[in-house]
């Protein structure tokens, strides 16, 4: 019989992909507004635009990685990102209630982590508090097309680092240069989501919701694309988890992945 620890422990992954997910919408997105929102001195300093938004990516990414390293990372893994959640589900890694457990508390998350984003004023407001649309005179099917590219490019990344033991300790790193390429060459292009709650999150908060079912079928089907590419490495990942690889709680992860 279980004891009461592992019984609870459950909801401590998914309270910690709430809060994972709320510190990055809410530390990425302050680093997007201050580099690109009205009145923001960074303009000056840093003018060229490119260089700024490979900055803002490689920062964005950074958090990203950061938030795996720490204690949240430790306890749920650190998915931060309904999409990750679905390609470790579709490789058999965790169960459907805990999908659809860490999805709700993502979606949540990014929601709450938005809300301290209305204390930056009327600079958030200038950029809608770093929400997703399309680039000014981009088609909808190129922005859809970009963020189709940029998840399937991280999403294989991720299975390509778990699934060989020999550079899975340093899955986190992959994001900081990642997400600085990315962002330096296709945010004019769709602002380069590959996560559909760090767009929910601002267009609740700013009312900006043009074309954004893009931000959920885009990343979707570029996740749905990777995930069958990479199959052959899904029996080589061992845990639904992006660090921490090796605790005495991951035993949860490997029952989650035959809970069904």
């Amino acid at each position: 019989m279980k004891n009461e620890a592992e019984l609870a422990y459950p909801w401590a992954l998914i309270y910690s992909e709430m809060i994972g997910t709320g510190v990055l919408v809410f530390v990425g997105l302050s680093f997007v507004i201050f580099m690109f929102g009205a009145g923001s001195p960074i303009s000056a300093v840093i003018p060229n635009e490119g260089l700024r938004r490979l900055i803002t990516g490689f920062l964005f990414g950074s958090t990203g990685a950061a938030i795996a390293l720490s204690p949240v990372g430790k306890i749920s893994g650190a998915h931060i990102n309904p999409v990750v959640t679905l390609a470790f589900r579709l490789m058999g890694k965790i169960d459907s209630r805990t999908t659809l457990g860490y999805m709700a508390a993502q979606l949540i998350g990014a929601i709450l982590g938005s809300i301290p984003l209305l204390l930056w004023g009327g600079m958030g407001r200038s950029i809608a508090f770093g929400a997703t649309i399309p680039g000014p005179a981009v088609a909808v099917s190129t922005a859809f097309g970009g963020e189709v590219i940029t998840t399937f490019t991280m999403v294989t990344l991720l299975a390509l680092f778990l699934g060989f033991r020999s550079i899975r300790p340093f899955t986190p790193a992959i994001f900081p240069p990642l997400y600085a390429i990315m962002v330096w060459l296709e945010s004019p292009l769709s602002g380069t989501s590959t996560n559909p709650a760090r767009t929910l999150g601002p267009a609740v908060i700013s009312g900006e919701w043009t074309a954004n079912w893009i931000y959920w079928f885009g990343p979707i089907s570029g996740m749905v694309l990777a995930t069958l590419a990479c199959s052959y490495l899904a029996k080589r990942i061992e845990v639904a988890k992006l660090y921490h690889f090796d605790t005495d709680r991951d035993r949860i992860f490997r029952r989650m992945a035959k809970g069904d």
